[in-house]
């Protein structure tokens, strides 16, 4: 039983060697992408723009789109950051910790006694 590792080196000692002696496979470039489909130009002014300010001790990055503010990112001076989304547009946020998967329990009171 001895011999079996000393062979099993043996054989990768092998096996590596000859694998290292392989020439590189030849690489051909990659082609261009093809253009977008007609009407999915991206436009500059549908790209989110970003601004940073620092408030306090916070960092505080604002999202825009086509000028309108749809969410906030507030990372504190602990690191741990939430998220402040308008996700109907009317300038009403809610908070979204990091750690929200997006699934939230309902807690409605049905019945009471």
């Amino acid at each position: 039983m001895p011999r079996v590792p000393h062979f099993a080196s043996l054989l990768l000692a092998v096996t590596a060697s000859a694998w290292a002696q392989q020439p590189p496979p030849k690489l051909e470039p990659l082609p261009e992408p093809p253009p977008p489909p007609p009407g999915m130009e991206l436009d500059a002014a549908q790209e989110p723009q970003v601004t940073i300010v620092r408030k306090g001790e916070d960092t505080v990055e604002e999202f825009r789109v086509n000028g309108q503010l749809y969410m906030v990112k507030v990372t504190p001076p602990h690191g741990v950051p939430y998220y402040l989304y308008d996700d109907v547009g009317n300038g009403d946020f809610t908070r979204r910790d990091a750690q929200d998967a997006g699934v939230r329990v309902p807690k409605w009171v049905i019945k009471r006694w």
